[in-house]
Protein backbone atom coordinates (compact mmCIF):
# COMPACT_ATOMS: atom_id res chain seq x y z
CA UNK A 1 0.00 0.00 0.00
CA UNK A 2 1.37 3.58 -0.94
CA UNK A 3 1.69 5.71 1.89
CA UNK A 4 -0.06 8.98 1.99
CA UNK A 5 1.38 12.27 0.76
CA UNK A 6 2.59 14.36 3.26
CA UNK A 7 0.23 17.24 3.17
CA UNK A 8 1.17 20.51 1.10
CA UNK A 9 2.76 23.24 2.72
CA UNK A 10 0.87 26.54 3.32
CA UNK A 11 1.87 29.44 0.97
CA UNK A 12 2.18 32.59 2.79
CA UNK A 13 1.98 36.05 0.98
CA UNK A 14 5.57 37.08 -0.82
CA UNK A 15 6.50 39.65 -3.24
CA UNK A 16 9.82 39.45 -5.37
CA UNK A 17 11.98 42.25 -6.05
CA UNK A 18 14.78 42.22 -8.81
CA UNK A 19 17.89 44.70 -8.19
CA UNK A 20 20.13 44.32 -10.58
CA UNK A 21 21.67 41.04 -10.53
CA UNK A 22 20.26 40.13 -7.45
CA UNK A 23 17.04 38.91 -6.88
CA UNK A 24 15.35 39.38 -3.49
CA UNK A 25 12.39 36.95 -2.47
CA UNK A 26 10.77 38.79 0.29
CA UNK A 27 8.30 35.82 2.53
CA UNK A 28 5.63 36.95 4.75
CA UNK A 29 5.35 35.31 8.00
CA UNK A 30 3.15 35.27 10.88
CA UNK A 31 5.48 35.27 14.15
CA UNK A 32 2.68 32.59 15.78
CA UNK A 33 2.49 30.14 12.75
CA UNK A 34 3.73 26.30 12.55
CA UNK A 35 2.77 26.92 9.13
CA UNK A 36 5.46 29.62 8.35
CA UNK A 37 8.06 27.67 9.97
CA UNK A 38 7.21 25.00 7.86
CA UNK A 39 7.45 26.59 4.83
CA UNK A 40 10.51 28.72 5.86
CA UNK A 41 12.04 25.44 6.28
CA UNK A 42 10.74 24.18 2.65
CA UNK A 43 11.91 27.30 0.70
CA UNK A 44 15.79 27.20 2.63
CA UNK A 45 15.86 23.34 2.12
CA UNK A 46 14.80 23.46 -1.47
CA UNK A 47 18.41 25.52 -2.43
CA UNK A 48 16.99 27.61 -4.37
CA UNK A 49 18.28 30.36 -2.59
CA UNK A 50 22.37 31.23 -2.13
CA UNK A 51 21.71 33.69 0.94
CA UNK A 52 19.23 34.38 3.81
CA UNK A 53 17.95 37.36 6.07
CA UNK A 54 15.74 37.26 8.40
CA UNK A 55 13.59 39.80 10.81
CA UNK A 56 15.74 39.49 13.73
CA UNK A 57 18.75 41.93 15.47
CA UNK A 58 22.00 40.43 17.17
CA UNK A 59 19.73 40.83 20.57
CA UNK A 60 17.07 39.34 19.43
CA UNK A 61 19.64 36.48 17.47
CA UNK A 62 20.99 35.72 21.15
CA UNK A 63 17.87 35.32 22.82
CA UNK A 64 16.35 32.69 20.48
CA UNK A 65 19.96 31.14 20.40
CA UNK A 66 22.05 31.61 23.34
CA UNK A 67 19.39 31.44 26.26
CA UNK A 68 21.89 30.20 28.47
CA UNK A 69 23.81 33.77 28.35
CA UNK A 70 21.28 35.40 30.48
CA UNK A 71 22.63 33.48 33.35
CA UNK A 72 25.91 35.69 32.71
CA UNK A 73 24.59 38.67 32.61
CA UNK A 74 26.38 41.14 35.16
CA UNK A 75 23.80 42.70 36.48
CA UNK A 76 25.84 45.49 38.30
CA UNK A 77 27.28 46.17 35.00
CA UNK A 78 23.78 46.60 33.30
CA UNK A 79 23.16 48.73 36.11
CA UNK A 80 25.87 50.87 36.29
CA UNK A 81 25.80 51.40 32.51
CA UNK A 82 22.22 52.82 32.72
CA UNK A 83 20.88 49.86 30.81
CA UNK A 84 18.71 48.42 33.37
CA UNK A 85 15.63 49.84 32.07
CA UNK A 86 16.25 48.85 28.57
CA UNK A 87 16.55 45.19 30.84
CA UNK A 88 13.31 45.38 31.95
CA UNK A 89 11.59 46.48 28.79
CA UNK A 90 13.30 43.47 27.32
CA UNK A 91 12.09 41.18 30.22
CA UNK A 92 8.65 42.57 29.70
CA UNK A 93 8.43 42.38 25.49
CA UNK A 94 9.66 38.62 26.58
CA UNK A 95 7.06 38.51 29.10
CA UNK A 96 4.30 39.14 26.51
CA UNK A 97 5.59 36.75 24.16
CA UNK A 98 5.81 34.02 26.55
CA UNK A 99 2.15 34.47 27.81
CA UNK A 100 1.18 34.21 24.23
CA UNK A 101 2.86 30.59 24.22
CA UNK A 102 1.12 29.49 27.65
CA UNK A 103 -2.42 30.81 26.76
CA UNK A 104 -2.41 29.35 23.10
CA UNK A 105 0.04 26.87 23.30
CA UNK A 106 1.98 28.72 20.01
CA UNK A 107 5.79 29.46 19.87
CA UNK A 108 6.50 33.34 18.65
CA UNK A 109 9.66 33.33 16.72
CA UNK A 110 9.46 29.77 15.56
CA UNK A 111 9.65 30.76 11.84
CA UNK A 112 12.89 32.46 12.62
CA UNK A 113 14.13 29.38 14.54
CA UNK A 114 13.50 27.44 11.61
CA UNK A 115 15.29 29.62 8.96
CA UNK A 116 18.47 30.32 11.45
CA UNK A 117 18.51 26.16 11.73
CA UNK A 118 17.79 25.42 7.75
CA UNK A 119 20.08 27.73 7.01
CA UNK A 120 22.98 26.28 9.47
CA UNK A 121 22.04 22.86 8.04
CA UNK A 122 22.52 23.73 4.22
CA UNK A 123 25.74 25.86 4.91
CA UNK A 124 23.87 29.07 3.67
CA UNK A 125 24.66 32.57 4.70
CA UNK A 126 22.72 34.23 6.79
CA UNK A 127 22.30 37.85 7.80
CA UNK A 128 20.18 39.22 10.45
CA UNK A 129 18.65 42.45 8.84
CA UNK A 130 16.38 44.24 11.50
CA UNK A 131 17.29 47.24 14.11
CA UNK A 132 18.24 46.18 17.48
CA UNK A 133 15.26 46.65 19.67
CA UNK A 134 17.19 48.54 22.15
CA UNK A 135 17.35 51.51 19.84
CA UNK A 136 14.13 51.13 18.22
CA UNK A 137 12.49 51.19 21.88
CA UNK A 138 14.47 54.46 22.68
CA UNK A 139 13.78 55.75 19.39
CA UNK A 140 10.30 55.32 20.14
CA UNK A 141 10.51 56.94 23.54
CA UNK A 142 11.85 60.29 21.81
CA UNK A 143 9.99 60.70 18.91
CA UNK A 144 6.87 60.25 21.44
CA UNK A 145 5.90 63.85 22.59
CA UNK A 146 6.73 64.59 26.66
CA UNK A 147 3.49 64.96 27.63
CA UNK A 148 2.75 61.33 26.56
CA UNK A 149 5.67 59.53 27.77
CA UNK A 150 4.69 58.72 31.20
CA UNK A 151 0.81 57.76 29.92
CA UNK A 152 3.04 55.07 27.84
CA UNK A 153 4.84 53.73 29.75
CA UNK A 154 2.52 53.14 32.70
CA UNK A 155 0.02 51.68 30.35
CA UNK A 156 2.92 49.66 29.14
CA UNK A 157 4.15 48.33 32.11
CA UNK A 158 0.56 47.19 33.71
CA UNK A 159 -0.56 45.45 30.18
CA UNK A 160 2.68 43.40 29.79
CA UNK A 161 3.04 42.04 33.69
CA UNK A 162 -1.15 41.80 33.59
CA UNK A 163 -2.83 38.44 34.03
CA UNK A 164 -5.56 39.25 32.10
CA UNK A 165 -6.21 36.52 28.85
CA UNK A 166 -4.53 38.72 25.63
CA UNK A 167 -6.98 39.57 23.20
CA UNK A 168 -8.06 37.64 20.06
CA UNK A 169 -7.55 40.73 18.43
CA UNK A 170 -4.33 40.69 19.59
CA UNK A 171 -3.54 37.29 18.30
CA UNK A 172 -5.04 38.46 14.74
CA UNK A 173 -2.59 41.54 15.02
CA UNK A 174 0.26 39.05 15.72
CA UNK A 175 -1.01 37.03 12.61
CA UNK A 176 -0.30 40.15 10.49
CA UNK A 177 3.12 39.55 11.34
CA UNK A 178 5.03 42.15 14.16
CA UNK A 179 5.36 41.24 17.09
CA UNK A 180 6.58 44.76 18.89
CA UNK A 181 3.78 46.50 16.51
CA UNK A 182 1.05 44.40 18.33
CA UNK A 183 2.55 44.51 22.00
CA UNK A 184 2.43 48.23 21.37
CA UNK A 185 -0.60 48.23 19.11
CA UNK A 186 -2.95 49.96 21.36
CA UNK A 187 -1.07 52.96 21.76
CA UNK A 188 0.53 52.70 18.09
CA UNK A 189 -2.55 53.06 16.37
CA UNK A 190 -2.96 56.60 18.30
CA UNK A 191 0.37 57.83 17.45
CA UNK A 192 1.81 58.75 14.13
CA UNK A 193 5.37 59.10 15.59
CA UNK A 194 5.34 55.44 17.18
CA UNK A 195 3.76 53.63 14.44
CA UNK A 196 7.10 55.20 12.23
CA UNK A 197 9.24 54.34 14.82
CA UNK A 198 8.55 50.89 15.26
CA UNK A 199 7.11 49.87 11.20
CA UNK A 200 8.52 52.52 8.55
CA UNK A 201 11.94 53.01 10.30
CA UNK A 202 12.10 49.41 10.38
CA UNK A 203 11.13 48.93 6.72
CA UNK A 204 13.95 51.15 5.69
CA UNK A 205 16.54 49.87 7.75
CA UNK A 206 15.90 46.29 6.38
CA UNK A 207 16.06 47.60 2.64
CA UNK A 208 18.95 49.22 3.41
CA UNK A 209 20.70 46.34 5.02
CA UNK A 210 19.88 44.16 1.47
CA UNK A 211 20.81 46.57 -0.48
CA UNK A 212 24.12 46.87 1.47
CA UNK A 213 24.84 43.23 -0.23
CA UNK A 214 27.56 42.90 -2.92
CA UNK A 215 25.68 43.30 -6.22
CA UNK A 216 26.56 39.56 -7.21
CA UNK A 217 24.25 37.13 -8.98
CA UNK A 218 21.94 35.74 -6.97
CA UNK A 219 18.83 34.46 -4.76
CA UNK A 220 18.45 35.79 -1.21
CA UNK A 221 15.16 34.77 0.94
CA UNK A 222 13.46 37.67 3.14
CA UNK A 223 11.98 36.29 6.06
CA UNK A 224 10.33 39.19 7.54
CA UNK A 225 6.51 39.73 9.56
CA UNK A 226 3.54 39.84 6.51
CA UNK A 227 3.24 43.18 8.41
CA UNK A 228 6.93 44.57 6.78
CA UNK A 229 6.29 43.38 3.52
CA UNK A 230 4.32 46.42 1.25
CA UNK A 231 6.75 49.11 3.28
CA UNK A 232 10.37 46.69 2.45
CA UNK A 233 9.04 46.02 -0.83
CA UNK A 234 8.34 49.44 -1.73
CA UNK A 235 11.70 50.80 -0.43
CA UNK A 236 13.64 47.67 -2.15
CA UNK A 237 12.18 48.40 -5.36
CA UNK A 238 12.84 52.68 -4.89
CA UNK A 239 16.44 51.66 -4.23
CA UNK A 240 18.60 53.80 -2.03
CA UNK A 241 21.45 55.84 -3.28
CA UNK A 242 23.40 55.73 0.21
CA UNK A 243 22.66 52.51 2.30
CA UNK A 244 25.32 52.14 4.68
CA UNK A 245 24.59 55.76 5.63
CA UNK A 246 21.01 55.27 5.67
CA UNK A 247 21.54 52.78 8.08
CA UNK A 248 23.99 54.29 10.35
CA UNK A 249 21.31 57.52 10.38
CA UNK A 250 17.99 55.12 11.58
CA UNK A 251 20.99 53.48 14.09
CA UNK A 252 21.38 56.97 16.11
CA UNK A 253 18.74 57.79 19.10
CA UNK A 254 17.82 61.55 18.54
CA UNK A 255 19.26 63.75 21.48
CA UNK A 256 16.34 65.06 24.01
CA UNK A 257 16.53 68.94 24.26
CA UNK A 258 19.41 70.14 25.99
CA UNK A 259 17.54 72.23 28.79
CA UNK A 260 16.17 68.93 29.77
CA UNK A 261 19.95 67.83 30.69
CA UNK A 262 20.98 70.92 32.87
CA UNK A 263 17.41 70.16 35.35
CA UNK A 264 19.04 68.07 37.62
CA UNK A 265 21.84 70.61 38.11
CA UNK A 266 19.94 73.13 38.44
CA UNK A 267 17.91 71.67 41.06
CA UNK A 268 20.96 70.72 43.39
CA UNK A 269 22.13 74.70 42.69
CA UNK A 270 18.75 75.47 44.06
CA UNK A 271 18.99 73.45 46.73
CA UNK A 272 22.10 74.08 47.97
CA UNK A 273 21.44 78.35 47.18
CA UNK A 274 18.92 77.48 49.78
CA UNK A 275 20.19 75.99 52.35
CA UNK A 276 22.91 78.76 52.33
CA UNK A 277 20.56 81.59 52.48
CA UNK A 278 18.67 79.19 55.07
CA UNK A 279 21.97 78.89 57.29
CA UNK A 280 22.27 82.66 56.56
CA UNK A 281 19.26 84.25 58.27
CA UNK A 282 19.13 81.38 61.07
CA UNK A 283 20.71 78.22 62.06
CA UNK A 284 17.49 77.18 63.13
CA UNK A 285 15.97 77.21 59.71
CA UNK A 286 18.97 75.99 57.95
CA UNK A 287 19.25 72.85 60.17
CA UNK A 288 15.31 72.68 59.62
CA UNK A 289 15.39 72.58 56.42
CA UNK A 290 18.38 69.70 55.89
CA UNK A 291 16.34 67.48 58.10
CA UNK A 292 13.25 68.29 55.94
CA UNK A 293 15.36 66.94 52.86
CA UNK A 294 17.10 64.12 54.29
CA UNK A 295 13.30 62.67 55.60
CA UNK A 296 11.56 63.81 52.56
CA UNK A 297 14.00 62.05 49.98
CA UNK A 298 15.42 59.33 51.73
CA UNK A 299 12.03 58.35 52.90
CA UNK A 300 10.32 58.57 49.48
CA UNK A 301 13.57 56.51 48.36
CA UNK A 302 13.28 53.80 51.44
CA UNK A 303 9.34 53.72 50.12
CA UNK A 304 10.20 52.55 46.43
CA UNK A 305 12.68 49.80 47.72
CA UNK A 306 9.79 48.74 49.93
CA UNK A 307 7.31 48.35 47.38
CA UNK A 308 9.94 45.99 45.83
CA UNK A 309 10.44 44.33 48.69
CA UNK A 310 14.08 45.09 48.63
CA UNK A 311 15.82 43.85 51.93
CA UNK A 312 15.54 46.00 55.15
CA UNK A 313 19.52 46.86 54.70
CA UNK A 314 18.44 47.66 51.56
CA UNK A 315 15.97 49.86 52.40
CA UNK A 316 17.83 51.50 55.21
CA UNK A 317 20.41 51.84 52.18
CA UNK A 318 17.78 53.62 50.54
CA UNK A 319 17.32 56.06 52.99
CA UNK A 320 20.67 56.70 53.92
CA UNK A 321 22.27 56.88 49.84
CA UNK A 322 18.98 59.04 48.86
CA UNK A 323 19.22 62.76 50.24
CA UNK A 324 22.89 62.54 49.20
CA UNK A 325 23.26 60.87 45.99
CA UNK A 326 20.43 63.80 45.00
CA UNK A 327 23.13 66.12 45.02
CA UNK A 328 25.05 64.91 42.29
CA UNK A 329 23.26 63.72 39.44
CA UNK A 330 26.14 61.38 37.90
CA UNK A 331 25.15 58.74 40.68
CA UNK A 332 21.31 57.87 41.32
CA UNK A 333 20.22 56.43 44.31
CA UNK A 334 18.75 53.47 42.78
CA UNK A 335 22.61 52.30 41.61
CA UNK A 336 23.46 52.19 45.00
CA UNK A 337 20.60 50.37 46.21
CA UNK A 338 20.54 47.98 43.65
CA UNK A 339 24.47 47.46 44.58
CA UNK A 340 22.83 46.78 47.79
CA UNK A 341 20.26 44.50 46.72
CA UNK A 342 22.94 42.41 45.28
CA UNK A 343 25.32 42.26 47.74
CA UNK A 344 22.21 40.91 50.26
CA UNK A 345 20.54 39.07 47.91
CA UNK A 346 23.26 37.27 45.44
CA UNK A 347 21.01 35.83 42.38
CA UNK A 348 21.03 32.61 42.14
CA UNK A 349 21.38 30.83 39.10
CA UNK A 350 17.88 29.18 38.93
CA UNK A 351 16.98 33.10 39.55
CA UNK A 352 18.61 33.46 35.89
CA UNK A 353 16.74 30.02 33.86
CA UNK A 354 13.36 31.03 35.16
CA UNK A 355 13.30 34.69 34.94
CA UNK A 356 11.62 34.37 31.30
CA UNK A 357 8.81 32.75 32.96
CA UNK A 358 9.10 34.26 36.33
CA UNK A 359 8.16 37.76 34.73
CA UNK A 360 4.89 36.49 32.98
CA UNK A 361 3.13 37.34 35.79
CA UNK A 362 3.17 40.36 38.23
CA UNK A 363 4.33 38.41 41.42
CA UNK A 364 7.13 36.54 39.67
CA UNK A 365 8.39 39.83 39.48
CA UNK A 366 8.76 40.34 43.24
CA UNK A 367 9.34 36.42 43.66
CA UNK A 368 12.67 36.52 41.29
CA UNK A 369 16.32 38.31 42.89
CA UNK A 370 17.07 39.34 39.37
CA UNK A 371 14.23 41.14 38.20
CA UNK A 372 13.59 42.51 42.03
CA UNK A 373 17.35 43.64 41.75
CA UNK A 374 15.41 46.05 38.62
CA UNK A 375 12.40 47.05 40.38
CA UNK A 376 14.60 48.26 43.20
CA UNK A 377 16.96 49.97 41.31
CA UNK A 378 13.69 51.53 39.54
CA UNK A 379 11.34 52.31 42.51
CA UNK A 380 14.04 53.63 44.20
CA UNK A 381 15.20 55.61 41.98
CA UNK A 382 11.75 57.01 40.84
CA UNK A 383 11.18 58.13 44.87
CA UNK A 384 14.44 59.70 45.38
CA UNK A 385 13.73 61.39 42.07
CA UNK A 386 10.32 62.86 43.56
CA UNK A 387 11.72 63.46 46.77
CA UNK A 388 14.43 66.11 45.43
CA UNK A 389 11.36 67.79 43.90
CA UNK A 390 9.36 67.91 46.99
CA UNK A 391 11.99 68.69 48.97
CA UNK A 392 13.05 71.20 46.95
CA UNK A 393 9.43 73.08 47.24
CA UNK A 394 9.74 72.81 50.65
CA UNK A 395 12.94 74.95 50.74
CA UNK A 396 11.69 77.25 48.18
CA UNK A 397 8.34 77.72 50.23
CA UNK A 398 10.07 78.17 53.94
CA UNK A 399 12.70 81.09 52.25
CA UNK A 400 9.65 82.75 50.34
CA UNK A 401 7.28 82.51 53.43
CA UNK A 402 10.20 83.25 55.82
Amino acid sequence: MASAPEPAVEAGPRRIVQRGPRRFVLLGTAHVSKASADEVRAEIESGDYDHVAIELCDARHAALTRQSEMANMDLFAVIKNGQAGMVAANLALGAYQQRLADQFGIEPGAEMRAAIAAAEAGDTPLTLIDRNIGITLKRVYRKIPWWQRATVLAGLAASLVSSDKIKEEDIEQLKEGDMLEATFNEFAEQSEHMHAALIDERDQYMAAKLLEQDETPGSTLVVVGAGHLKGLARYLEAGMDDPAGRVSELDSVPSGARWVKWIPWIVVAVIVVGFALGFSRSTGLGQQMVVEWVVINGALSALGALIALGHPLTIVTAFVAAPITSLNPTIGAGMVTAAAELWLRKPRVGDFSTLKTDVTSVRGWWRNRVSRTLLVFLFSTIGSAIGTYVAGFRIFGQLVGS
